[in-house]
């Protein structure tokens, strides 16, 4: 069988020194908001060119914790708008509901995915205060129209990266193309820690105070409490891990593309639609996702040769049971997305002989 992402060969290339760093945070008795997590902030920020990175406990908490913030700020409020790609993973939507905002829904570009920057500027009102552009699958954003239409209408970047760790626009990272980023390092994600983490990103000093305060328990000062605070914070075994896994995340990234490379120049199924691409560097290709008209029978296809496949995402956010007041919205290019999309296997440890087999077997497919 080719897995569709082998975690536990992936962390095995670390084993030595994740355990030794393991061992380190064990032996010093120190487990939350020690030296571990406030390095890992001081290097995570450097990798992606921002003055301040706060560790949180996940991606979901890295993005509702922003919005919280803005609003102890009182640069938004209850009842405010938020516009969003109606295509993305949930998480990115209920950071928004779960601060009381309203989440407006744009359709993306069909073949990047990405919210389509021409259809953000008739969703605005007066309501609105924040664009969040999602780098999905590993691509960034058309950062430079989005940033103008923000511009234009003073309104806050809020970038969702949870799947674009190292992925650029231009001369900048994500995490350093808006005025915040949310970003998660679940396990499967290309910079994944061993357990849930998060962080969020910004240049703006008084955001991030206020963030790293609320998220721990409201507070800067021990028995102090600010505001009204949530408990979510990188706990310093995850911080170790990840110190470790950052150092490597560049060939990460290489070795994915080099996959990518691959499918892209050898995968010519007609019946199959590649992912398209603006320019290499803004891809970092967490995950590769091709479309096709029946992808139940590819998909299918695919297990009966032992090739691992995912969806990623099966049903639209405006399809959800917990959003089911959009139940009657049509969103035809996201919904076209949901049906049709199936992701292949790609990972740093993905043999060059299991690539090949994986586009002998996609291109044989009728």
């Amino acid at each position: 069988m080719i897995p569709f992402l082998d975690l536990k060969k992936i962390n095995a290339q670390y084993k030595e020194e994740l355990i030794n760093a393991c061992t380190q945070v064990i032996d010093s008795g120190w487990y939350i908001q020690g030296n571990e997590c406030n390095k890992f902030e001081e290097e995570f920020a450097d990798y992606c060119g921002t003055k301040y990175a706060i560790g949180v406990a996940n991606g979901l908490d890295a993005l509702t914790l922003i919005i919280r913030a803005y609003k102890e700020l009182s640069i938004m409020k209850d009842g405010d708008e938020i516009i969003v790609p109606s295509n993305t993973y949930i998480a990115s939507i209920l950071a928004i509901t779960e601060n009381n905002l309203t989440p407006i829904l744009v359709e993306p570009d069909i073949y990047t995915y990405l919210i389509d920057p021409n259809k953000i500027e008739e969703k605005i009102t007066s309501k609105t205060k924040a664009i969040m552009p999602v780098h999905l699958y590993g691509q960034t954003c058309e950062m430079e129209k989005i940033n103008l239409i923000a511009k234009k209408y003073n309104l806050k970047i809020i970038e969702d990266s949870a799947q674009a760790h190292g992925s650029y626009f231009k001369e900048k990272k994500a995490g350093n193309l808006g005025d915040a980023s949310g970003f998660s390092f679940y396990p499967g994600k290309n910079l994944g820690a061993l357990g849930d983490g998060g962080a969020v990103t910004t240049n703006d000093k008084e955001l991030a105070r206020t963030i790293k305060a609320i998220g721990n328990y409201g507070s800067n000062e021990k028995y102090k409490n600010l505001y009204k605070g949530i408990n979510s914070r990188l706990d310093e075994i995850q911080a170790a891990m990840l110190r470790i896994k950052l150092k490597y995340l560049d060939i990460e990234i290489k070795k994915r593309n080099q996959i990518a490379d691959y499918y892209i120049e050898n995968i010519t199924n007609k019946n199959i639609i590649l992912p398209k691409i603006r320019q290499k560097d803004n891809h970092v290709w967490h995950l590769f996702v091709i479309r096709t008209e029946n992808r139940i029978k590819l998909q299918n296809y695919l297990s009966n040769y032992k090739i691992q496949t995912l969806i990623h995402y099966p049903l639209a956010p405006h399809k959800q049971e917990a959003y089911k007041e959009w139940t009657k919205e049509i969103y035809p290019i996201s919904e076209k997305i949901h049906n049709q999309v199936l992701s292949l296997p790609i990972s740093g440890v993905q043999t060059l002989e299991d690539t090949k087999k994986i586009v002998e077997v996609v291109n044989t497919y009728d």
